[in-house]
């Protein structure tokens, strides 16, 4: 009896496996040893011979494939074609990335560093004036930026300042250290002769910033007596030590030094500001010094309630009812408007809210209403008001008597209402 058929596709399976059994065992023994600097990391193929080709386990391998992450590590840089190739560096793997900056002198950092400064002063960002001076500045010219922060710091009002010492404070232990701003001090104290021409109130200012540095902890407390001790030391330099040291040990010092340069105009109080402001307008009055009276007005910065300056003025034209302090109030508000302190928004809404507030105002000043006629004529005479103001102005109508358009009859509505 014949054996049954085997079919045909159980033949040509039983071939292709002895077939690549075969070929496994020969390249076994006949496999060829990879070349000793062939690039491995693209390469199909593994290093000990074996497998069919095929892209290696987690992308490290295999046609348009990156190769693993941090594999370029592990093989030598050997592009002789890179016009960047250099034999001896990577051969002895001391590769070194080093920021080379400029040499400026003290003229082209405070060129370059004046403009960045006056931006910190706009948008109150220190990340981005950080960043600006970690550009260009060496670890060696350090101190010349705080010197120049703090001679600018002089030179402008007091939030500029408080800046300043905020600017100084966030720098510190990023950009300057303790030893650089001690340095910058100590040179400023060397140069405060000089500057004192320019700010006759340099040395107090100056002892203003060490005495702030000293509590926000830039600056050590030794640092004055150090200072004190040294020699050839000039008087405006014991001057700023000597205010320094007694702010520092004054009580709870440390505490009111973060308001050392004062509370900038939108936080403080109403009422201080008004304050503020009669105090002003008095001082004015008695002295009679109008430039004075704007350097006030600028330092309060609250150009948004200037109103209230103007509506305070008026007041006291009317509460003084002398013409002298008319004309002076008169002459101040002229020179407000003529340096643009005070804009014509500001004139007309202060204007305003006397107007709204008179009927209060006449019970404690009669004659309240003839001297606003007064003081109104002489703004409008220097062009200091608007149509509206005009438009608005309030007038009082006086009692009415018998004998006036009626000869004294009375009318006899009166008499039908009495019956």
């Amino acid at each position: 009896m014949a054996p049954p058929a085997v079919p045909a596709i159980g033949i040509l399976e039983g071939r292709r496996r002895r077939a690549r059994k075969t070929l496994r065992q020969s390249s076994r023994e006949g496999a060829a040893p990879l070349p000793q600097h062939r690039s491995w990391k693209n390469s199909r193929r593994p290093r000990n011979g074996h497998g069919r080709g095929l892209p290696k386990k987690g992308g490290a391998g295999g046609k348009g494939v990156w190769g693993k992450l941090g594999s370029e590590l592990l093989e030598e840089y050997e592009d002789f074609n890179d016009p960047n190739y250099d034999s001896e560096t990577c051969n002895n793997k001391d590769i070194e990335l080093k920021i080379v900056f400029p040499a400026l002198s003290r003229e082209d950092l405070q060129k370059r560093a004046e403009p960045i400064i006056l931006e910190y002063f706009e948008n109150a960002d220190t990340t981005e004036a950080l960043e600006s001076f970690s550009e260009f500045i060496s670890p060696n010219h350090r101190y010349v930026v705080c010197e120049i922060i703090v001679e600018m710091g002089l030179d402008h009002k007091p939030s500029h300042r408080e800046m300043c010492s905020i600017l100084i404070s966030d720098f510190y232990g990023h950009l300057f250290s303790e030893r650089d701003i001690a340095y910058a001090f100590e040179n400023l104290l060397k140069n405060l002769d000089d500057m004192v021409l320019d700010q006759p109130a340099a040395a107090e200012l100056l002892g203003n910033f060490i005495a702030r540095c000293v509590a926000d902890d830039c600056l050590p407390p030794k640092f004055l007596t150090s200072q004190q001790q040294a020699e050839n030391i000039s008087q405006y330099a014991k001057q700023a030590l000597t205010k320094a040291n007694t702010l520092l040990s004054m009580k709870h010092g440390l505490v009111r030094l973060d308001t050392i340069w004062g509370i900038g105009g939108g936080l403080r109080p109403v009422k201080s500001l008004v304050r503020q402001m009669n105090m002003l307008l008095k001082e004015y009055l008695s002295s009679g010094d109008v430039q004075e009276a704007l350097r006030c007005v600028r330092d309060l910065e609250v150009p948004h309630f200037h109103h209230e300056l103007v509506y305070e003025t008026v007041v006291m034209a009317l509460e003084a009812v002398n013409s002298q302090v008319e004309q002076h109030l008169v002459e101040l508000l002229e020179k407000l408007a003529e340096a643009c302190i005070v804009t014509t928004d500001m004139m007309e809404r202060g204007f305003l809210r006397v107007f709204d507030d008179m009927a209060d105002i006449v019970l404690d000043v009669p004659l309240a209403y003839i001297t606003l006629n007064r003081f109104i004529e002489r703004c409008d005479s220097r062009k200091l008001l608007t149509e509206r103001i005009h438009h608005k102005m309030p007038t009082r109508g006086r009692k009415r008597f018998v004998s006036e358009g009626d000869g004294g009859h009375i009318k006899e509505h009166s008499l039908m209402l009495r019956d």
